[in-house]
Parts: C-alpha cells; sequence; structure tokens
C-alpha cells in the first residue's frame, strides 16, 4: 500500500517537469494492472488496449510506464503493486466479500481503479461496487472535473467513441474523503479506441480521442488531479 502512495508522489514530479535524481527516475518506471474477475464476464478481451495506451503515455508524456501490463485477480494482494488498475468487459462479475474488501481496501489506500463498460457491463459493474462500497453511490462528474482537463481538454466531458445504445457518453466517480478513487466510463467504450486499429477500424480521428482521453484519465490517477 505504501508503494501506491510513493509511485503516485514520484510521479506527479515526473509529470510536472520537477527534476528527480536517476535513481529514482529508474525505479519509476511501473505497469498497469488488468483485472480478472470471476463470472463469465470476458475480462480479457480487446488485449492490445493497454499495451497501446501505456505506449501513447510514453511518447507524450515523461511518465516511464512499462508498455507490458499484468493481469491481476481482482482479490489478490499483488493489487497493491500497481497504482492504477483497469477493468472491462461486456458480462457478469462475480466476487465474493474477500475479493470486495481487498478491492476497496486497494482504493482506499492510494490506488486507482478505471472501469470502461464494452457494453453489457453497466449492471453488473453497478451491483460489484455496492458490495465494495455499500454506503457510496457513483456521481456523474461534471464537465468541469480536472479529469477532463489534464493533458488535453475535454470541454463536452467523455467522447464518443462507440455506438452502442446511442446515449451520449457519461462518466462516472467514487469518492472517498475528496478523492476520486474510481472512474467509470458509459456509453462510450474508451479502451476500444486503444485497440489496434484492425480490430474495430475505428476513424483514426477517433482513435486520437480515446488516446487523449485515456490519457487525461491516467495522468489524473496518478497526480490525484494536481
Amino acid at each position: 500500500m505504501k508503494f501506491i502512495r510513493n509511485l503516485s508522489f514520484l510521479l506527479v514530479g515526473l509529470v510536472l517537469g520537477f527534476a528527480l535524481p536517476m535513481s529514482a527516475q529508474q525505479a519509476d518506471q511501473f505497469k498497469l494492472a488488468r483485472i480478472k474477475y470471476r463470472g463469465g464476464g470476458d475480462w480479457y478481451n480487446d488485449p492490445s488496449a493497454l499495451k497501446n495506451i501505456a505506449e501513447y503515455i510514453r511518447q507524450h508524456t515523461s511518465i516511464a510506464i512499462n508498455p507490458d501490463y499484468d493481469d491481476v485477480s481482482i482479490g489478490s494482494s499483488n493489487l497493491f503493486k500497481y497504482p492504477f488498475a483497469f477493468l472491462t468487459g461486456h458480462g457478469n462479475i462475480t466476487i465474493n466479500q474477500a475479493e470486495a474488501s481487498n478491492l476497496r481496501k486497494y482504493m482506499d489506500n492510494g490506488g486507482f481503479l478505471y472501469v470502461d463498460d464494452d457494453y453489457g457491463l453497466d449492471k453488473h459493474f453497478r451491483d460489484m461496487m455496492k458490495k465494495v462500497y455499500p454506503d457510496e453511490k457513483l456521481i456523474e462528474l461534471p464537465f468541469s472535473h480536472p479529469i477532463y482537463h489534464q493533458l488535453y481538454d475535454f470541454p463536452d466531458g467523455l467522447p464518443k467513441i462507440h455506438k452502442h445504445d446511442g446515449k451520449a457518453p457519461q462518466g462516472f466517480g467514487i469518492f472517498r474523503n475528496g478523492r476520486l478513487v474510481c472512474f467509470y466510463t458509459y456509453e462510450t467504450n474508451i479502451a476500444d479506441g486503444w485497440v489496434n486499429p484492425d480490430v474495430h477500424n475505428d476513424p483514426e480521428a477517433i482513435r486520437q480521442k480515446a488516446f487523449r482521453m485515456g490519457a487525461n484519465i491516467l495522468i489524473y490517477a496518478l497526480t490525484n488531479g494536481k
């Protein structure tokens, strides 16, 4: 848990351009975590997404991120090694109380969870979060929230990447002690815009919007918007 807090602090310096000792910069190269869960949902879909957003971050910021992400079970103590965890899929999620407690401790101790609805995840994700935080609600973030104004400016909130049900995209969050610990994107499918171009054949302009919003999410998560 201390690893998460220290790494997030270190990354503030990298993103904002503070001078850091070489040893600190070398130690800062970190991996993203992709969440594995039970229940039949395809947590493993679009395997190129995290690798490609990591490469984008490496090219457009000074954050030393390893493009080779790790798959981590939702109840594993290894989750605490990663400052940023990603969850997606189309279907059911099953978690027990131990898994819910592990994820809650992860977020309460500095970890950040980003969840992207890949169509069909919404109900299952919301049910999962009721187990993780029974007394918290997902709150829709206003367009003025800093997550939309990090490296790139999105004055109208989330970009629309895929049609889904044709609704306007929405971004929701869960806050703990004033800190955004979980960001959930709905009716947009940001992460599908990160995958290799031949998977969904999205226009390059759409893919760039997805990458830019992804960069904002990651930078916000690592710096708490500072």
